[in-house]
């Protein structure tokens, strides 16, 4: 008896091994297509798309998608299938509920960790809502695609996503925006609370006179996640769009409030994650870093000014040339043009 209760529990053991080896293997003959975007985990259920030009953030789960910026228009189809992917993802797999026997002040009713546990509701959820940080061409290319496949409720009711942003791009947007791109809700002041999405509080807050006068934050609570937009740049200097009522001071004051909002976990390291405009995904320690570098330039530069020096002995003289090999790689945005506009930027404020 006892050896044929082994034989059956080998037969048993095998027929496992050989089902899992033949799934993988039929997961390896079926690979997913490359869409050119990669999705990193944050925190909870905030994810980062890297790829579609500016970063963009997506909050997923039981109330739907929100979205940070959609990217450029080129990569928009591409932003669209990826989201449904990680909706269908996130929101049809369930997880065990939090037992709170024996946890001291176990708070099981919290939103953003009962979220999980709930009966999933049929995937994908749909895109509910749009926030662009700025109303540049790369952080709003996709609007128009994912606005038109989304779905609205409650209060925002109707047939696709909502898009807010603050008032002033409307006035300052500099060239035509693509049907449909345009917001659907401005906010006034300085900030706009969301309330509760996907079980956590989003708040959007207004940063006048940064990269733009327009320039949006968004801030997840529950999760401390900062969307900054291009407020912070990881990959290259701030663009300072001064016709858009941009300002280095601007940039530096919005730095600052960004180090006052974030909460470090130790020596200005780990806490809130903050996800910039561009480049890799960074912490407080990474804003005081690049919040020095605006600071110094800005100075040398105003000492330079004070001193008699043209804009075109500023960039001879390369006052960022040690910031340059972290900063200066990009064609399109050199230290040169950052230099302009710092100079310019003083000298208007200046008046």
């Amino acid at each position: 008896m006892r050896n044929d209760a082994r034989r059956l529990v080998t037969i048993a053991v095998t027929v496992v091994l050989v089902s899992t080896i033949s799934a993988s293997l039929m997961g390896a003959q079926q690979p997913r297509p490359d869409t050119g975007i990669r999705v990193l985990p944050l925190r909870g259920n905030i994810f980062m798309l890297v790829g579609a030009g500016a970063n963009i953030v997506a909050s997923v789960g039981r109330d739907g998608v929100l979205l940070v910026d959609t990217g450029t228009p080129q990569m928009s189809d591409r932003v669209l299938a990826v989201v449904r992917e990680l909706s269908r993802q996130v929101t049809s797999s369930g997880m065990p509920q939090q037992s709170c026997v024996g946890i001291v002040r176990c708070q099981w009713w919290d939103a953003s960790r009962f979220l999980s546990t709930t009966a999933s509701p049929a995937a994908p959820r749909p895109i509910i809502g749009i926030v662009n940080t700025s109303f540049d061409p790369d952080h709003i290319g996709g609007n128009a695609l994912v606005m038109n496949a989304g779905r609205s409720y409650g209060a925002r009711s109707g047939e696709g996503a909502w898009i807010i942003a603050h008032e002033n791009v409307l006035r300052r947007k500099g060239q035509p925006v693509p049907a449909g791109a345009e917001p659907t809700e401005v906010y006034f002041g300085s900030d706009k609370k969301l309330n509760f999405i996907n079980g956590e509080g989003v708040v959007v807050w207004h940063r006048p006179a940064s990269h733009t006068d327009g320039d949006s934050v968004v801030q997840f609570r529950g999760s401390e996640v900062l969307a900054v937009g291009d407020v912070f740049n990881m990959a290259d200097y701030p663009v300072i769009d001064l016709d858009k009522g941009g300002s280095v001071q601007g940039v530096i004051d919005s730095l600052n409030w960004i180090l006052d909002v974030a909460i470090v976990e130790h020596m200005m390291e780990g806490g809130t994650l903050i996800v910039p405009g561009h480049g890799r995904v960074a912490d407080s320690a990474d804003v005081a870093y690049y919040r020095d570098m605006v600071t110094i330039i800005r100075d040398r530069v105003r000492q330079m000014m004070k001193r008699g020096m043209t804009l075109s002995q500023m960039k001879t003289a390369k006052l960022a040339k040690d910031y340059d090999p972290r900063f200066g790689r990009n064609p399109a945005w050199t230290s040169d043009m950052f230099i302009e506009a710092v100079y310019l930027s003083i000298e208007r404020n200046s008046r």
